[in-house]
């Protein structure tokens, strides 16, 4: 069962902070100002997320929920963060560069202060990835991604300059230090019931899977934020639905697609998609019968009627998918041909595998939207080829674990992240969630020779052809790229339509109350 707040819950905690009416700057209920128009500075809003319970934390580097990422990107920042493409941009870094070989960066930090006075130096830089990667604590996130990072030679070259020296070249290394658990502390941060930062909002009241407090940081670097209070609450899916719905919240996360199609009906919400930023796919196990088989695995690929289960499992909120991972992303290959249900080529090939008229099953659990839905759906696809596949329910809660070793062919669902991350993550040999067992060594060692080179158009050629590799060859069935939904009240205003994980997702400094 969730932790996070029911809509009695919900309703209760809200009184609890005073928060029974919108208190935007107006205070007049004057009409909306657009987007386009000029910012109001003044102001309460209250996002909800869902929620954690007592999992949720005020620790930047420990961190994983959207309601903890949320909360840690009022108060903190990261020298880089991701843009709507996920390609690496500058924040507390002006500027960052590489070596010839992408094994020294050389990162120039802003004239950032921290929420005590104090001046952000490259001490700060050094001492928040040393906490990152104390061995003593591995609950910090980015422990994985940060492990070539060599302390040891680092430096700080002055106040404002720091050189980060790695174990073995990276050309990605900016993309991983815009990942979670990333964020810079003030030097010598050590209880996190005290947070400094440097973000647009500054600490004021925390409990864990209730509500944050935080006040605006009138010294900002990027500008002060339009609002005066940020409150970000956590409630179940339908307690935040409810909550925008009766104002007693402006700002409603990761909402359905049900809730969407009711919401635009009125008036008082507007909904804000960003357009298929994440992924959903069905896996094939590669390493067992009959998916070892390339003829079989390119067989269910042309089976699949995508745009069919964009409209009826993502009620067509979504983009059809072209097995590949990353629509849109930075080294994406947009020209690849998108390939489009065949059903005579199918059966030819199932045929010629000897698989036709041999039972098969799909495993998947209501463990994410749309799991079952979609694996029923493309169960009844696939008898239309002429087969016959079962849908086999397994454990909700630790299907996504089990997954990796049960079945021959699930569910996989996943969020915005850069392209060579989810590689890393997800198809090399030694990729810890390498659902569709995909273990091929000259994939590792060519996907190895491409992060090292810092000629960016180079590196792009070599990740398209890897990707085309996945296209033809491997596991992935990815289907449909669904939108990611927020829910807001018509008086806000600024609210991007981003990428989940990226700067501009979840982000309040420049948001205002019209």
């Amino acid at each position: 069962m969730s932790d996070a707040l029911n809509r009695r819950g919900f309703l209760g905690l809200a009184g609890a902070l005073g928060i029974g009416a919108l208190t935007g700057c107006g205070g007049d209920g004057a009409a909306s100002t657009g987007a386009t128009g000029t910012p109001k500075t003044g102001g309460v809003l209250r996002a909800v997320f869902a929620g954690g319970g007592p999992k949720e934390v005020l620790d930047p580097h420990v961190q994983s929920l959207f309601v903890d990422i949320a909360r840690h990107k009022a108060m903190f920042e990261k020298l880089v963060d991701l843009g709507p493409d996920l390609k690496p941009i500058p924040r507390l870094a002006a500027k960052f560069e590489p070596n010839a070989q992408a094994t020294v960066w050389r990162f120039t930090l802003r004239d950032a202060v921290f929420h005590d006075g104090a001046k952000l130096t490259s001490e700060d830089v050094l001492y928040s990835l040393a906490r990152v990667l104390d061995p003593a604590v591995p609950e910090r996130v980015a422990q994985v991604a940060l492990a070539k990072l060599d302390l040891k030679r680092s430096r700080a070259v002055d106040a404002k300059t720091v050189e980060l020296t790695l174990t073995a070249p990276n050309a990605e290394f900016p993309a991983l230090l815009a990942g979670i658990g990333t964020h810079i502390v003030r030097k010598g941060y050590a209880d996190p019931a005290k947070p400094i930062g440097t973000g647009a909002f500054r600490f004021v009241s925390f409990e864990p899977g209730r509500s944050m407090v935080a006040k605006r940081f009138d010294d900002y670097w990027d500008g002060p934020a339009y609002l005066d209070e940020l409150q970000i609450l956590s409630a179940e899916a339908e307690a935040r639905g409810n909550a925008l719905q009766g104002g007693q919240a402006e700002y409603a996360n990761e909402m359905t697609a049900t809730f969407a199609r009711t919401a635009e009906s009125g008036k008082s919400i507007k909904i804000v998609a960003a357009k298929g930023s994440t992924t959903q796919a069905l896996v094939m196990k590669t390493d067992r019968a009959p998916f070892d088989n390339p003829d079989v695995r390119m067989a269910f690929k042309l089976i699949a009627d995508r745009q069919r289960l964009v409209d009826v499992v993502l009620s067509g909120r979504g983009l059809v998918a072209n097995d590949l991972f990353g629509k849109g992303f930075q080294y994406y290959p947009q020209d690849l041909p998108q390939r489009e249900r065949d059903l005579d080529e199918a059966r030819a090939l199932l045929k010629k595998a000897g698989v036709l008229n041999k039972p098969l099953e799909i495993y998947t659990a209501d463990a994410a939207a749309g799991f079952v839905e979609a694996a029923t759906l493309f169960a009844e696809q696939a008898g239309e080829a002429g087969l016959k596949v079962k849908v086999t329910t397994g454990n909700a809660e630790s299907y996504h674990k089990d997954l990796l070793t049960k079945g021959l062919i699930g569910n996989h669902r996943s969020g915005a992240m850069p392209i060579p991350q989810y590689i890393t993550d997800r198809l090399l040999s030694t990729s810890p969630f390498n659902a569709t067992a995909w273990r091929r060594p000259a994939f590792d060692a060519a996907f190895a020779s491409a992060q090292v080179l810092t000629d960016e158009p180079a590196r792009a050629a070599k990740y398209v052809e890897l990707q085309k590799t996945i296209h033809n060859e491997g596991g992935l069935l990815a289907w449909g790229h669904p939108d990611f939904l927020v829910g807001i009240s018509a008086k806000v205003q600024g609210v991007q339509a981003a990428p989940p994980n990226t700067l501009d997702s979840a982000r309040f400094d420049k948001v205002w109350l019209g």
